[in-house]
């Protein structure tokens, strides 16, 4: 050991300098560095954490996993791993965030519905007026009548005879005659399929629930043209979501019916669909609140009111049912009372004379 003072060596052991007496001091062993480094595990917790915020919550339980655990490697390494304040933050951020998030969620699920609804609604209106459409060429051609399946005298039947048959006599059992025969909602409306190249998808409204476009291949009928069936297939009430105004009775429609009839609109609510029992009449008050007047219309659109085509062809979402000519009910034929509440629809039922709009469907 060399002596800072004299520069004399002296031995390893000495205390103080030989030569001169000074005090020898030996120089600090460096302890052997450990390497320290953060902990990749908790850098992640930060990032899912807020990426939960982003995500809606989607990461958040991962990233507050994640920080549980790299907190308690930390805590185990002996000084070799940080990064505590990284896996605090990845817990707590999306701690704080979740309950924010649903609170979003909360306000924003109920308008996304709405807006999906009213979407719904916008599309039905579009099929509609092409129906209406659809119907004035209809009329333009057979004319002036609008679509009407089976003869001239025939009744209203929950089905036809044959959706498949080769020729219209056998699908209404015609007599030999063309008259007679049996009819149905749908397939009047089919009757624009067949002549008029209305696709099936135009007779679906989204919100109508149970109700599927009609596929020939659903039905063991996919190698047959859609212009020789004359009906939606074996259970047409599940392809077709449109009433229309009773054609078999002495007021059919014609092009030179009243503007102001209704033709065509949602779901009749007194009459049973694939996915609802019809609506109990009695409840229905239209001199009552909002509520009251809702049991009247439509269950298509959450009750909020129904798209109705009319005769003038236009479209418009009535937010009431009475919304024919006089203020007539349009899903009930009347029966000498009120005028906006009348008779309860049935099979057989009739408009009461050539200004009472009835538009049914077919019952399941």
């Amino acid at each position: 050991m060399y002596c800072s003072k004299c520069g004399r060596e002296n031995p390893d052991d000495a205390q103080v300098c030989r030569a001169c007496g000074a005090v020898l001091i030996r120089p600090q062993m460096q302890a052997p560095s450990i390497g320290v480094k953060s902990s990749g595990m908790a850098i992640a917790a930060l990032v899912l954490g807020i990426l939960s915020i982003f995500t809606c919550a989607l990461t958040a339980i991962p990233a507050i996993i994640l920080g549980i655990v790299s907190l308690v490697r930390i805590e185990k390494s002996g000084g070799s791993l940080t990064g505590r304040g990284f896996a605090i933050a990845g817990i707590i951020v999306p701690s704080v965030s979740l309950p924010l998030i649903a609170l979003l969620m909360g306000i924003m699920m109920p308008a996304l519905a709405r807006t999906r609804q009213l979407a719904f609604r916008m599309v039905c209106g579009t099929n509609l007026s092409g129906i209406g459409k659809a119907m004035q060429i209809y009329a333009n051609d057979y004319n002036g009548a609008y679509p009407r399946s089976g003869g001239k005298d025939g009744i209203w039947r929950g089905r036809i005879a044959n959706w498949q048959a080769d020729n219209r006599f056998n699908a209404y059992e015609l007599r030999p005659d063309g008259t007679g025969g049996v009819g149905n909602i749908s397939s009047c409306f089919y009757l624009l399929v067949k002549y008029c190249e209305v696709t099936p998808k135009s007779f679906i409204c989204k919100g109508d629930v149970g109700v599927t476009e009609f596929n020939p291949a659903d039905d063991a009928a996919g190698n047959t043209d859609l212009i020789d069936f004359w009906d939606f297939g074996f259970e047409p009430d599940t392809h077709c979501s449109y009433t229309y105004h009773q054609p078999f009775s002495l007021f059919p429609l014609t092009s030179s019916s009243e503007p102001g009839l209704a033709v065509a609109a949602d779901r009749n609510p007194w009459i049973r669909s694939p996915a609802y029992e019809g609506k109990d009449i009695s409840l229905f008050n239209p001199e009552g609140g909002r509520g009251a007047i809702r049991v009247g219309n439509a269950v298509t659109h959450q009750e909020d009111g129904q798209n109705v085509l009319f005769m003038d062809s236009h479209v418009a979402f009535e937010k009431r049912p009475f919304c024919g000519v006089n203020n007539d009910n349009i899903y009930t034929s009347w029966d000498g009372g009120d005028i906006r509440i009348g008779a309860l629809p049935q099979i057989g039922c009739e408009p009461s004379d050539k200004l009472d709009s009835l538009l049914v469907h077919d019952g399941p």
